[in-house]
């Protein structure tokens, strides 16, 4: 059987506790994220060079030139 005085918190924490168990938690969410990331990023970067290795490199089409004026220049 719970009561209010075991379900609740009667003490209060001081400021410098909220903002410790606050500092705590964003830090460890932070973290978890940076380690995501970096899985991630392995992952596409193992993906990305895999798919090259299975493609033969293509050869870049050659630039056209560009056609000078067709107009006279005055004399």
């Amino acid at each position: 059987m719970t009561t209010e005085d075991t379900f609740f918190n009667p003490a209060k924490l001081s400021p410098r506790d909220k903002a410790a168990a606050t500092d705590a938690s964003a830090k460890a969410i932070i973290t978890a994220e940076a380690t995501a990331r970096e899985k991630k990023t392995e992952a596409l970067k193992a993906l990305r060079l895999q798919r090259e290795a299975e493609t033969p490199p293509q050869d870049a089409p050659a630039k056209k030139k560009r056609a000078g004026s067709k107009t006279t220049a005055p004399s």
